[in-house]
């Protein structure tokens, strides 16, 4: 059973855009907050953006003013809206929601298998 599921990742040129998306599965009842983050080869998967109900969302300072992370509540899906992108942005992106599944009976962290974003001329 997969929770959760990233789609939009691409090849795209430096300062261009990508617009990635995850959407929760129905085995998903509810989410306290939803974010994304990303792993480069070589280096340890870090935190790009977080979104939480009734909170301002985070940012890592690399991608703040050029990252904007929302969440479509009643869908239960959250978006990465990325501009300007630099080849350091290059990573396989993954979805990430703190949820209840019922048959698990409490609120966990679950993981999208990832969508990967290379950002080369």
């Amino acid at each position: 059973q997969v929770e959760l599921g990233e789609s939009g990742g691409d090849l795209v040129q430096p300062g261009g855009s990508l617009r990635l998306s995850c959407a929760a599965s129905e085995s998903i009842y509810s989410i306290k907050a939803m974010g994304w983050y990303r792993q480069a080869p070589g280096k340890q998967r870090e935190l790009v953006a977080t979104i939480a109900s009734g909170r301002s969302p985070k940012y890592a300072d690399s991608v703040k003013g050029r990252f904007t992370i929302s969440r479509d509540n009643a869908r239960n899906t959250v978006a990465l809206q990325m501009n300007s992108l630099i080849p350091e942005d290059t990573a396989v992106y993954y979805c990430t929601a703190n949820a209840l599944v019922l048959r698990v009976g409490e609120y966990r962290d679950y993981w999208g298998q990832g969508t990967q974003v290379t950002v080369s001329s």
